[in-house]
């Protein structure tokens, strides 16, 4: 096989792990009510069926990065995809909802070793001239998951029922493997021979999980502030630990002396806690302030996803001609300024306004997600990229959580147990014009530490 076909190949197999995975998480969320109707689950169980996925790949994306620098991004990408095909075909015999939280978190595994070495396998092989326009494509097969599985996983779960989302998982994901086991060459272990740092990993395991519990249940007590707070200095005593390691699961340099990185991962971070809410207040503004049904309401917002997924090729074209730093700040911009108008929405705003804020946040999603992956691998040695790859994917889910707990705290302040209802209507419109008022002003600190690292990366 020829060095392009190699190329095209490892682009391909990454584009079917990068659609199968945002997919079934997507399409998981529509098939929710019909899993606790056949199980008689409560709305607890059902939470954590979501939770337990986001929990377990919290927990093992930055590890699996290491893993792979150490023995092979090849090898945990496999192994990553065989577990996960594995654990959707066992949801779908499962005969409880014991059984799909505990099988929603091998997936989340699989989901964690795939994640966290794809964009390390693709910088890998395309050339620093390449490597914006095959980010950008398979940024774009990201958003295609995203905009599919509500459509696709509607009809399933309509036709056919909720296992059949799980039946679909297994083909995809068996092609997926074949394709990386007859097609990948070379297996990149910048790192083969040193250790890998349990102790760290278990310090940063037991931060997280105190994150994101406490994140979950802060309406729960004080004890769940406390959980949270512990999370946090978790984190800071994690980073410590490492820093004093000889062969760290995380090298605090790349913090500490590479400014590009720090700040582009920082940008990262505070992208995903400004707009990762965005969707989530829209859906319910759409349902009960404008009274549309659900599948109405998923026809407009999926909008925004259609247009990330047509326009980041073009962006990650963009990134190889342009520099990419400045593609991404001026993607955070567009971002902002779209979370900006949101804030002003109304009950009496129209439905234009809404299609053109969509738009314009999927254009900056577009401008910044590509570039900014593409700014954050160049700026490290090779040895360094799965740990780059894992912990880039760990900004993206601590941003999306952050995001989420911005919301818990406001609904909390301004609606109290309240669910929310036409009858509670007032008290919801002020509790989302302040969360978004919030994420603007997230967005303003994703610009600046955007526009503070630009400087050109390592080329390799």
């Amino acid at each position: 096989m020829t060095k392009a076909d190699s190329r095209i190949a490892t682009l391909m197999v990454v584009c079917v792990a990068h659609f199968l995975m945002p997919f079934m998480m997507s399409a998981v969320g529509v098939a929710l009510p019909a899993v606790g109707r056949e199980f008689s689950a409560s709305a607890v169980q059902l939470g954590l069926v979501e939770t337990t996925y986001v929990l377990s790949a919290s927990i093992f994306l930055l590890a699996m990065g290491r893993l792979g620098d150490i023995i092979g991004r090849r090898r945990i990408f496999q192994w990553g995809l065989a577990i996960f095909t594995l654990s959707g075909g066992l949801i779908s015999q499962t005969w409880s909802v014991e059984g799909v939280i505990l099988l929603r978190f091998f997936q989340g595994l699989g989901g964690s070793m795939v994640m966290a070495t794809t964009m390390a396998i693709v910088v890998s092989v395309f050339s620093a001239a390449e490597r914006g326009k095959a980010l950008g494509i398979a940024v774009a097969s990201v958003y295609a998951g995203i905009s599919c599985g509500p459509f696709i996983g509607g009809a399933l779960v309509s036709s056919l029922g909720w296992r059949s989302i799980f039946y679909l998982c297994v083909p995809l994901g068996m092609i997926a493997f074949a394709v990386a086991t007859l097609k990948l060459s070379g297996d990149h272990v910048e790192a083969a021979g040193e250790p890998f740092d349990w102790r760290g990993w278990l310090i940063y395991a037991a931060a997280i999980v105190a994150l994101i519990v406490g994140a979950m249940q802060l309406t729960a007590g004080v004890w769940a502030w406390l959980l949270l707070v512990a999370g946090v200095l978790g984190v800071l005593l994690f980073l410590w630990f490492e820093s004093r390691q000889r062969f760290p699961l995380f090298n605090v340099a790349l913090l500490r002396s590479n400014r590009v990185f720090a700040l582009s991962n920082l940008a990262a971070l505070f992208n995903y806690a400004g707009t990762f809410g965005i969707t989530f207040f829209l859906s319910l503004y759409l349902q009960l302030v404008k009274g549309m049904s659900a599948q109405s309401a998923g026809s407009i917002l999926i909008v925004q996803p259609i247009v990330q997924t047509l326009f980041s090729p073009v962006c990650g074209r963009l990134a190889d001609r342009y520099p990419a730093a400045q593609v991404a700040t001026a993607g955070m911009a567009l971002c902002g300024c779209g979370i900006g108008v949101a804030a002003t929405i109304t009950a009496t705003t129209p439905l234009a306004k809404l299609f053109v804020l969509l738009v314009l946040l999927g254009m900056g999603f577009a401008l910044f997600s590509s570039p900014n992956t593409s700014v954050i691998m160049g700026s490290v040695e090779p040895r360094d990229l799965g740990v780059a790859s894992g912990f880039s994917a760990s900004m993206r889910t601590l941003g999306m959580m952050t995001s989420m707990i911005i919301i818990t705290v406001n609904f909390t302040l301004f609606m109290g147990d309240q669910p929310v209802t036409p009858a509670t209507q007032s008290a919801f419109m002020h509790s989302m014009q302040v969360s978004l008022l919030v994420f603007s002003a997230l967005c303003g600190v994703a610009v600046f530490s955007s526009f503070g690292r630009h400087q050109p990366v390592l080329e390799r």
